[in-house]
């Protein structure tokens, strides 16, 4: 198999971790990558679906039966002189 790195700046990362001496080769390099990121079927997170509209987000809310109280006080308007 054949990969090519079109990127300078990950080539040079690349060559910048393999003369720390982290890694000995670009395949280590690799390796280690794909060891440390999660595969699209276990760890990825659950896709959420999108709420249709306000009403049925707040319907739906977590924050749902907690009292929380999101209804504006009334304002009381003060005379203004001219």
């Amino acid at each position: 198999m054949t990969i090519e790195i079109h990127k300078p700046e990950l080539e040079a990362l690349i060559q910048e971790r393999m003369k720390t001496g982290a890694f000995q080769s670009v395949e280590d390099v690799l390796i280690q990558a794909l060891k440390s990121s999660p595969s699209s079927e276990e760890g990825a997170p659950p896709v959420r679906k999108p709420k249709k509209n306000l009403a049925q987000f707040l319907l739906e809310s977590p924050l749902r039966g907690s009292d929380l109280r999101l209804d504006r006080q009334k304002d009381y308007l003060r005379p203004i002189d001219l």
